[in-house]
């Protein structure tokens, strides 16, 4: 009966242990929640004290509402106090006693119940061992220990069980105490803290505060008004706006403006991040004055980009974007690759731009002056001062300088005389020859000996027309050097003697293209070998045309655009049969026009020396050859002595052979007759048969 009674005081003792710690959580966030309320109640205080410290971009110097929030301030700080004493009130009147009830009550129960246990435990195992003794009288040590045993334990738990069962009668008592005083400290600090709040709120405080709500009041209405006038421009925005928001709209309906100085909005840049590959980059471009300006999202400002001023712009075909054009400082250190959103845009960008390189802006009327200027075209795409005028101003000095004076970026196979003294424009270039502004074809199918070269992909052609057997030019090539380039144009000129054809053909493609608003250029990689020069696509990696080395017989860049340079392209057939023509084509690089004339001429010396070495290797074989057939020749007659003189002595020994059994015969003969003589006729019929 008193295991069964104890079992369900320990019970009842669980189920107390279980309710008071949830209730003291729950009492705890009550405690938790004040304190933050009371921190929460002076920040704001003390954030608006300092609201008169701040300085606002949009907001200017408001000394009624910088009154009202230090009002608010001072009302909101004494309630920061009140909170801060309720704070404390709790922490002594509702956290303490269920804090000790808890830590120091129920852990005594918990740990009286493990002392019993261990107790009863204990006498238990006595009892065991004592009723293990024997009848029979053995050792009386032995006995006196185990009763010692017995006596001790059960006394112990006798007296532990005491203290157990009075602690559990006395948490009956405890549990209504630890209940009741906490939530009467929760009541009496609640009404002390709203007896605080009704001292403080006075009223003249009521008045402050009518005030107020009557002026939030009426700022809500004036929020109101603005807020419907705001919907209303919204409305007739995108009324007006629908056009707008297609990416690329009606070019009829929306056309272009040519004759702008100041363009702004949005572009895609590429930026090269290997060989072939490259990456693109939306920013905010703008035009300030001769500068073009970009700001990317975040930037307080724009930063400088490219000084435009006599800049050139013109449109490129970019294989994985549309609208893309090419603009190239003067000097032609520094380009850039940028991509608009819609034709309307490419079409002013590029426009402003060309504008602008004509130092346009600089003027009264910029916008009358381009709208003149525009009418012509014929600078649309080069820089300024045009390359027609730089070139007339550039040929007295051309024709007169001396020979000695040529650069090293100008050349000619098997030809260094000094330049033409006079000579007429048409004498290099016929006024009606058709121009090829793309880069693949036409030029190829009209002149038999350019398409069979051009078919010759990956095969070594003789520098020098030789015949031989052909290897594949990545083996025997020295000189491989890659130059990015953009095709421009070609031409057949009727001259291949003078630097002046490639300045002259230079100023006529670009004329053209002006004038017929041809923008667009094909970009290709340059492959300079000592065997031929190829135009790569730079994404495919295919061989849009070769130009056999032998071929080439003239290069030059300009002399002021070092960007422009230019070759002549000597073929056999053409537009009249049975005779040699020379096409010359032109191309933009990046200001390496000199370079990689250097390097064709750097090309042709080695394929020069390479022919030479293989001549000389040529000739050094013949002669081996002869001296290895005129040894032939001997060995093959001293092989002839050498049989006749054998054949002789062949013929001696074969004579003395033949007088020597002629003897023998002899003897052999007489012999027989004298033994025929002595046996008779029985003997010789004996050996007539043995004969």
């Amino acid at each position: 009966q008193t295991r069964s009674l104890l079992g369900v005081f320990e019970e009842d003792a669980a189920a107390i242990s279980n309710y008071i710690n949830q209730l003291f959580q729950a009492m705890h966030r009550i405690y938790d929640a004040q304190n933050e309320l009371s921190a929460a109640t002076h920040l704001t205080s003390k954030l608006l004290k300092e609201y008169e410290k701040q300085r606002f971009p949009l907001g200017g110097d408001d000394e009624v509402m910088t009154s009202t929030l230090q009002q608010f301030a001072k009302v909101i700080d004494e309630l920061s106090s009140c909170h801060a004493v309720l704070s404390t009130q709790l922490a002594d009147a509702m956290m303490f006693p269920i804090t000790q009830f808890k830590e120091r009550d129920l852990k005594e129960i918990l740990t009286l119940k493990e002392v019993f246990q261990i107790a009863s435990n204990d006498h238990d195992a006595a009892i065991t061992r004592y009723s293990r003794l024997s009848k029979r009288k053995e050792n009386e040590k032995i006995k006196a220990e185990v009763t010692e045993d017995v006596y001790t334990s059960r006394k112990k738990q006798h007296q532990t069980m005491m203290h157990y069962f009075c602690a559990l009668n006395t948490l009956q008592y405890k549990k209504k105490i630890s209940l009741l005083e906490p939530l009467l400290g929760y009541m009496q600090a609640q009404i002390s803290f709203f007896k605080m709040g009704s001292e403080n709120l006075t009223e003249q405080l009521e008045e402050f505060l009518t005030n107020i709500g009557t002026s939030v009041q009426n700022v809500r209405r004036e929020m109101d008004c603005e807020v419907e006038n705001m919907q209303q421009t919204i409305e007739d925005l995108e009324v007006a706006s629908d056009p707008l928001y297609l990416p690329d709209p009606d070019p009829i309906k929306f056309p272009a403006h040519r004759n702008l100085t100041r363009k702004a909005g949005y572009l895609n840049t590429r930026n090269k991040t290997g060989l072939v590959s490259s990456s693109w980059e939306r920013q905010f471009y703008f035009t300030q004055g001769g500068n073009l300006m970009s700001q990317a999202r975040g930037d307080v400002a724009g930063g400088l980009v490219m000084d435009i001023d006599n800049c050139s712009v013109m449109a490129v075909d970019c294989e994985d974007r549309r609208y893309c054009f090419q603009i190239t400082s003067f000097d032609g250190k520094k380009s850039s690759i940028l991509q608009a959103e819609s034709k309307k845009d490419y079409e002013e960008w590029i426009c402003t731009i060309n504008n602008i390189s004509k130092q346009i802006y600089l003027s009264e009327n910029p916008e009358e002056i381009a709208a003149r200027v525009n009418q012509s075209a014929l600078e649309a795409v080069t820089p300024s001062p045009s390359f027609q005028q730089r070139h007339e101003s550039m040929r007295p000095a051309v024709q007169s300088r001396p020979p000695a004076a040529r650069t090293s970026s100008t050349g000619s196979l098997g030809s260094d005389s000094a330049a033409l003294s006079a000579f007429s424009l048409d004498s290099l270039v016929a006024p009606d020859t058709p121009i090829q502004f793309d880069i693949i074809s036409p030029v190829s199918e009209d002149l038999p000996g350019q398409a069979k070269s051009s078919g010759q992909l990956g095969r070594r052609t003789n520098p020098f027309g030789e015949s031989g057997g052909s290897k594949p030019e990545t083996e025997d090539s020295i000189l491989h050097q890659l130059f990015i380039v953009r095709f421009l144009g070609s031409m057949e000129v009727k001259s291949d003697e003078s630097p002046d054809v490639v300045y002259e053909t230079m100023r006529q493609i670009l004329a053209a293209r002006a004038i017929h608003n041809v923008f667009r250029m094909t970009e290709s990689h340059l492959l300079v070998t000592c065997d031929c020069l190829k135009l790569i696509d730079p994404q495919t990696q295919v061989t849009r045309l070769q130009f056999p080395l032998p071929n080439v017989v003239l290069y030059a860049t300009h002399q002021e655009n070092k960007r422009l340079f230019g070759f002549v392209l000597r073929t056999s057939g053409g537009r009249v049969e049975s005779r040699q023509t020379s096409i010359c084509y032109i191309f933009e690089s990046n200001n390496e026009g000199e370079k990689i004339c250097d390097s064709v001429g750097l090309a042709k010396q080695i394929a020069f020396h390479a022919e030479l070495d293989r001549k000389a290797s040529e000739k050094q074989k013949e002669i081996d050859r002869v001296k290895e057939k005129q040894q032939k020749e001997l060995n093959k007659q001293k092989q002839i002595e050498k049989d006749l003189e054998e054949q002789s002595r062949l013929i001696a020994a074969s004579s003395r052979s033949n007088q020597s059994s002629t003897e023998g015969q002899l003897v052999v003969v007489s012999s027989s007759q004298s033994e025929d003589s002595d046996l008779g006729e029985d003997g010789k019929k004996k050996r007539e048969p043995e004969a």
